[in-house]
C-alpha cells in the first residue's frame, strides 16, 4: 500500500535566502510603524476598531473636521486622523500577510503530516524488523523508541 503524496516540493537555498532576506527588509521597511509589544492584558484594556467600528470612525473623525466648533480643545483630530489612516494602511497589509500566513501553515501541516506519515510507516518497518531479529534493525528501533515518545491516555477517576 502506497501511502498518497500531496505535496512534492523543496526550496532551493538561493530562494530560501532571497526570501529571507525580502522577510528581512519588510521587516525594516515597518520599524517605524510596529512600535508595540502588547502583553495580553494591554490588548484586553484597549479600545478596538473593529469592522462594525470602522464606518463610525471615519464618520466621527469627518464630522469633526467639518465642524471644528464642536470639537473639545483637548482633542487633536488632526493626530487623530493620522492614526486612523496608520490603522487602515496596516490592516491593508495584514490582511495580505494573514493570507500567505494561512497558506504556509497549511503547506507546513500537509507536508509536516506527509514527514511525519512516512517516519512512522519506517518505525512500525524497524520495529517488526528488531522482532524478528533482522540484523541492524535493533539499534536503530532503540534509538527511535526514544524519539517517538508516546502518552498514555490517563484514565479519569471520579
Amino acid at each position: 500500500m502506497s501511502q498518497e503524496n500531496l505535496i512534492s516540493s523543496t526550496i532551493p537555498a538561493e530562494q530560501l535566502a532571497d526570501i529571507t532576506s525580502k522577510l528581512n527588509a519588510l521587516n525594516a521597511l515597518l520599524a517605524n510603524y510596529l512600535l508595540f509589544n502588547l502583553t495580553p492584558n494591554d490588548r484586553m484594556e484597549l479600545s478596538k476598531m473593529g469592522d462594525k467600528t470602522l464606518a463610525f470612525v471615519q464618520k466621527a473623525l469627518e464630522y469633526a473636521e467639518a465642524n471644528p466648533t464642536l470639537v473639545p480643545a483637548y482633542l487633536d483630530i488632526a493626530e487623530a486622523k493620522k492614526d486612523f489612516a496608520l490603522s487602515q494602511d496596516l490592516n491593508l497589509i495584514l490582511k495580505q500577510v494573514s493570507t500567505l500566513q494561512r497558506a504556509m501553515e497549511d503547506t507546513i501541516m500537509v507536508a509536516g503530516s506527509e514527514a511525519y506519515n512516512a517516519a512512522l510507516v519506517f518505525y512500525n518497518s524497524v520495529k517488526g524488523a528488531s522482532r524478528v531479529n533482522v540484523p541492524g534493525s535493533e539499534a536503530v528501533y532503540n534509538d527511535l523508541q526514544q524519539r517517538f515518545a508516546v502518552r498514555s491516555k490517563k484514565t479519569e477517576t471520579k
